[in-house]
């Protein structure tokens, strides 16, 4: 059974860093999609980050590209959100999720397993 489980949401100041790590098990991650996203109260999850697991290539939605960078850890099988110049408009519950096959594509994403997400919270 595939377990994600995400951590390392917390408080932060405008215009600083955080990094979320997002653990996986009862996989492998040979050949897997993995996907970052949020959704803050009263709007639509949003994709922030489409990882694929083997090659290691991303894609980032536009409203964080050039200030959050996804890392995978083969070794500990751990992703990492790394976030940086946060905005209160940050402000979000972010969510890890893991798919043996599709992930992202052209338009939208499919994504089977999710974690219980972390909150993050960006003071002004």
């Amino acid at each position: 059974q595939v377990r994600v489980v995400e951590s390392g949401g917390g408080l932060v100041q405008a215009g600083g860093s955080l990094t979320l790590s997002c653990t996986v098990s009862g996989f492998t991650f040979d050949d897997y999609e993995m996907g970052w996203f949020r959704q803050a109260p009263g709007k639509e999850r949003e994709m922030i980050s489409c990882i694929n697991w083997s090659t290691g290539s991303a894609e980032y939605g536009d409203s964080v590209k050039g200030r959050f960078t996804s890392v995978r850890d083969g070794v500990n099988n751990t992703l990492y959100l790394q976030m940086n110049s946060l905005k209160p408009e940050d402000t979000a519950m972010y969510y890890c999720a893991a798919d043996a096959k599709i992930g992202c594509y052209n338009g939208g994403y499919h994504f089977s397993d999710w974690g219980q997400g972390t909150q993050v919270t960006v003071s002004s």
